[in-house]
């Protein structure tokens, strides 16, 4: 991906070594891209630990399979992380992230002008370790995720060290797949697709909510091949970048993490699709360009 000497986005806010404060009471939950559901190196949770998470999602409407599979797997040994004064703002990272946020802005904002409407830009948080927003606390094992309550992307950019090394799926455009699905989230709440949702889940069965779910992420990652499309009209996708993001779908794909953590697969605790579903709709967006192609409410996903 030529992303080197394009334009960065201003709406990055860096706040790597900066100490927690505030309450990890939020006002609801958020979507993530998801980093298994495995044992917990270091050691595992305890009754007391299950009982503080749920009291904690009981306040804020978070679910808290999201909580206790998001933990299940640390960037690092238990115990083992530490904050430090955060990476510089010029660093590499920093400016790939700014230049891909950037080109999901130049994307989005061209969508919605067309359709008549006015893209509302997010933010996107950097963090070391563990961050607080409006949707609650989170640590790194949580991964990337979105919360529609300040409509701000929360990145923890080690996820990308774990996006090559744990999950074999290197590559810029893979990290990038990564940026655009969370800003497709972000797309989801400015069309009132995320808050239908939101409301609608309270009256659903777990299970329910689990495949509504699915739907929801498989869209995101359709709108996430959507500005993929526009970014190769640009020219400035490389080969392989395509397959890099391929392959990142079907890393992260339901499926895939449950057997490589557990062994086995449960499929109706899926909450992001499998990874064949994940990579065929991130192709669709791409090939369509065209964000009516994402309708994945109608019919089979």
């Amino acid at each position: 991906m030529e992303w080197r000497g394009r334009r960065q986005s201003d709406n990055v806010e860096d706040q790597r070594g900066a100490s927690m404060g505030g309450s990890p009471f939020g006002r609801g939950g958020g979507f993530r891209i998801p980093v298994g559901g495995g044992g917990r190196r270091g050691g595992g949770l305890g009754i007391g630990g299950i009982v503080v998470i749920l009291i904690i999602c009981w306040i804020t409407g978070i679910n808290p399979l999201t909580l206790l599979s998001g933990g299940d797997i640390g960037f690092q040994d238990s115990g083992s992380r530490q904050t430090t004064g955060g990476a510089p703002a010029n660093d590499d990272t920093t400016a790939f992230v700014r230049t891909v946020l950037a080109e999901t802005e130049d994307t989005w904002n061209g969508i919605f002008q067309a359709n008549g409407q006015r893209y509302q830009e997010p933010t996107l948080v950097l963090f070391s370790g563990q961050v607080s927003s409006a949707c609650g606390f989170a640590s790194s094992a949580t991964g990337p995720f979105y919360c529609p309550g300040d409509h701000k992307l929360y990145l923890d950019t080690d996820f990308f060290r774990e996006l090559e090394q744990r999950f074999d799926a290197a590559g810029d455009f893979a990290e990038a797949y990564v940026i655009a699905h969370e800003v497709g989230h972000h797309v989801q709440n400015l069309l009132g697709i995320l808050p239908r949702f939101n409301q609608a889940r309270q009256r659903m069965s777990e299970v329910e909510a689990n495949q509504m779910s699915v739907r929801v992420e498989l869209q995101a990652d359709c709108f996430a091949g959507v500005w993929g499309k526009f970014t190769e009209q640009k020219g400035i996708l490389e080969r392989g970048d395509l397959e890099e993001a391929l392959n990142a779908a079907q890393q992260i794909g339901d499926d895939t993490l449950q057997k490589r953590s557990q062994g086995y697969v449960v499929p109706e605790s899926f909450n992001h699709g499998t990874s064949a579903q994940r990579m065929r709709w991130f192709q669709r967006g791409f090939d369509s360009g065209d964000i009516k192609a994402c309708d994945t409410f109608s019919g089979d996903v």
